[in-house]
This record gives structure tokens, sequence and C-alpha cells, in this order.
């Protein structure tokens, strides 16, 4: 980044630009322009209230302010030469934003905000580089139906949360195999993996387990042979000449890093996308699980931890098909550019912040229109 750009950041948020940013200037600012030039669908509400979209906010110095009664929104930057984009929001105008999503950003914000979307009932939500959610503020205005939390936890004794999960990962597979046969071309690798979904399925329907670790048994090998058919897309790339990337970015890898040996801390670039999709799909499911008066702790599939919102991560599985579908499209739509990704020093992927704008519009537009919470639930 130029001088000049460094100081004009510097003077909005306190700190300099990470060192891992490129410093090549020029191509940063012509991805930034290209991924905002992008179309992207027209994101959709639950609600039936389809004027009330997310807005999302990403770069240096985001801030959020109360300004004579009304909100103050200023958007970050991501590259220079660039016109900050800034919004006045005021109370009652039904054109409000159904949420606040801030990606991987420096900025600050008020406690008059916090009251402010707190009364309007917009959730506020930060998510990291790495895709996490790391805040989540307000939002559903309810409290937990304690006739709902209590049938929660006789689910967990009298055998229903086992059945509820089964269902779920049943749901799951169905949309993997969905996202198989339509997003992934023709190969050995992809009948195989269909062949497991399909054997998965027959188990949990006309053999379910009786354990809750005998079906994540089931869940897992299905989803290896789901993520290993994911490799036989290759990714197009230009300007490698110049800047050389890693030779497992030339294609879909497997869903581990190799820092973490988990799904976090993505060392390759559709990670780094999925990870930054499913961050928003969590907001998502939250927001659903909480305004259905639920308790968003009490999970079934996913084992139950202090602060660990297991309920959520239960919901998110047979939604997470849909989410792999649109960025698997994406993928195979677009010729990436090394500036696109950074790498940081220890090898973990960072998305330019335009993409991951981008994505999460995606996202938002073409996913997140399905229902969070099972019937039966609420």
């Amino acid at each position: 980044m130029t001088k000049s750009a460094l100081s004009q950041t510097r003077g909005l948020v306190g700190h300099a630009i990470p060192s891992e940013m490129p410093s090549d200037d020029t191509d940063w600012a012509k991805r930034a322009e290209y991924w905002g030039n992008q179309k992207t669908p027209k994101p959709r509400s639950h609600t039936g209230r389809k004027d009330r979209q997310p807005l999302i906010l990403s770069g240096h110095g985001v801030r959020l302010s109360v300004d004579h009664g009304a909100l103050l929104v200023q958007n970050g930057f991501t590259h220079y030469p660039q016109k900050r984009e800034e919004w006045r929001l005021f109370p009652g105008d039904r054109r409000l934003p159904s949420r606040i999503v801030i990606l991987d950003s420096s900025g600050s914000l008020s406690f008059d905000v916090m009251a402010w979307l707190s009364t309007k009932d917009i959730p506020l939500v930060q998510i990291n580089w790495q895709g996490e959610v790391v805040t989540m503020l307000g939002g559903a205005g309810h409290s937990a139906d304690s006739k709902k939390v209590a049938a929660q936890r006789e689910a967990l004794q009298n055998g229903q949360g086992l059945q509820i999960a089964i269902q779920l990962i049943q749901d799951k597979i169905n949309g993997c195999m969905e996202t198989l046969e339509q997003v992934l071309p023709a190969s050995l690798e992809r009948e195989r993996a269909l062949t497991k979904q399909t054997k998965a399925l027959t188990v949990l329907e006309g053999d379910p387990p009786s354990t809750m670790e005998a079906l994540r048994l089931i869940e897992g090998r299905a989803a290896l042979a789901y993520f290993t058919a994911w490799q036989t897309i290759l990714l197009r790339w230009n300007g490698t000449g110049r800047r050389p990337i890693p030779d497992n970015w030339q294609r879909v890898g497997l869903r581990q890093s190799s820092l973490s040996g988990t799904n976090r801390h993505a060392t390759h670039p559709v990670n780094a996308l999925l990870n930054y999709a499913y961050g928003l799909l969590e907001t998502e499911v939250r927001i659903a699980v909480v305004a259905a008066g639920l308790d968003p702790t009490i999970g079934y599939l996913h084992a139950r931890r202090p602060g660990r919102v297991a309920l959520v991560y239960d919901f998110m599985e047979p939604l997470r098909p849909k989410v792999d579908h649109s960025v698997l499209e994406f993928v195979q739509k677009h010729i990436f550019w090394p500036g696109d990704f950074v790498m940081t020093n220890n090898g973990a992927c960072r998305l330019h912040p335009v993409l991951a704008k981008m994505v999460t519009t995606i996202i938002e537009g073409s996913v997140l229109e399905q229902k969070c919470v099972p019937t039966s639930l609420t």
C-alpha cells in the first residue's frame, strides 16, 4: 500500500494495515474493483419483509455512531484510492437492515450504537478473518421459552434427542447428494461419494444407530467421501507467473487445514471461502434459534460445553450442503488471481476483503432463505 494510503488508514483506525497485505497496490486495487463490480443475488428476508436486507461492512476504519437520533454507518477502506461509503439510518424507516455484519474489520462504535440497535431489533455480528463469529449483539428481542427449554432438556433423556440428530444427518446427506449431482462434474470419485451417501442413508433409515457416537461415525464416513470428491474440481488462475501459488491451490482440497488438522485456520482458498460462508450461516441460525425461544446451548448432535451454542451447530448441519453448493458454483465460475488471497506468515489463508464481502452477499442472497429451525421444535 502506498505511503499516502497507509497514512490515511492509520488516521482512521489508529493502527497500520496488517503486514500480510500485498505490497503491490495496483493489483490489490484492481481486484477490489473486480470483485466489487460483480453482480450478486438480491438477499431475501425470512420474515417476508424483502425490503430489509443485511448491511455488510468490511475494511479498516469502520465507524458506527448515533448522530441526532439516526445511526451513522461509515464503511471501512479496503484499497486506495477509495471513496468511503456512508449510510444514515433513521428510526422507523422500513428499509432498516435486517442485521449488520462486520467482516474482518477494524474501527469503532459507542454504547449509544448498541442501545440504538437493540431498540430497533437489529443484530450486530462480527466475523473474523477465519470465518468465526466472534461477537453477536442484540437482535432477536426474545428470551427463551421455559416450556420449550424444558422439552429440550427432556429430549436429552428420553431418546428424542437422538432421533432429532438422526433426522438432521439424513437431511444433510440428502443435501450432500444434491450438491454432488448438481455441481460436481461426472467422475469416478463423485460416483463413489454418491454410493457412500446412499449406504449411509440406508443404514440410518433401516438400522438407525442407538448412540450418538455411532451416528457421528456414520456421518463422518459420509462426509469424508463427500469432500474427497471435491478434489476433482480444478481452480482457474491468472497471474501465477509473476506471483506463484502453492501447488495444492490448483484444485479444491480436503476440508482439513494443514495447520490445525481441523476445519479451522484454513490454508486453502476454498476452505477460507467456506469458513466465511459457514460463519454467516451460523449467525442466521443463531438468530432463528433465539427467536424461536429455544436455548442455543442445549444441543444433541454436538457435545455440550460451556459457552458453546451446540443447538446452533446442530441446525447448521442440513444447511451446510446448500452453502457448499453456492461456494462450489462460485469457484468454478471465476478465474482467480494470487492477490485475491493473502498467505500469513504461518501459512493461513485470508481473503481479499472485497472478495469476502461478495461471498457473504452471495450466501445471504441465494442460500439463507432456508428454514433454520425444524418445525417440530417450534
